[in-house]
């Protein structure tokens, strides 16, 4: 009984997706898990890769070795692996980015109700003018800001624009 050594398709390709998406993988934990997408992508060509030699093996086995069968295997768990750890840190990130979203938002909204309802209209110095007859038709005089200027003494914006 002759057995061809021929290599699976994957054998090669798979291997090294899955060795290449648990390096990009674990060096992506230091960019806060934001390259964890493309290992993940490359782990899952890898596992399908895999699985179709694997399927071609168990449908003619002696066209086949069985140490190609053994390195596919191999990269079918090394590509699994890389899928969850991929997977796990692309989820931390993304549940890190939402709590931290929200806490910003929150904190946004929270400074800018603050602001609304702690702004104070103590510096307007503001005069009704009661002289005519009704509500209605009361006028509010604002009064000017007055500028210091060098020598100590104040003046009218509108002095300032005449100098």
């Amino acid at each position: 009984m002759y057995m061809n050594q021929n290599k699976l398709p994957a054998d090669p390709l798979a291997l090294i997706l899955g060795i290449l998406a648990l390096v990009i993988g674990l060096a992506g934990c230091c960019c806060y898990g934001l390259t964890a997408i493309i290992p993940l992508i490359m782990a899952i060509i890898g596992l399908t890769t895999a699985n179709k030699s694997l399927k071609q093996f168990g449908e003619n086995p002696e066209a086949f070795s069985y140490q190609s069968r053994s390195n596919v295997n191999t990269a079918k768990t090394i590509n699994i692996i890389a899928i969850v750890l991929n997977g796990l840190i692309l989820l931390g990130t993304i549940v890190i980015l939402i709590f931290y979203g929200t806490m910003l938002s929150s904190g946004m909204l929270e400074e800018f109700n603050n602001d609304i309802y702690d702004r104070s209209f103590e510096d307007l110095e503001i005069e009704v003018d009661t002289t005519s007859g009704s509500w209605d038709e009361d006028t509010y005089i604002i009064e000017e800001d007055t500028l210091k200027t060098n020598e100590t003494e104040e003046k009218s914006f509108d002095e300032i624009m005449k100098d």
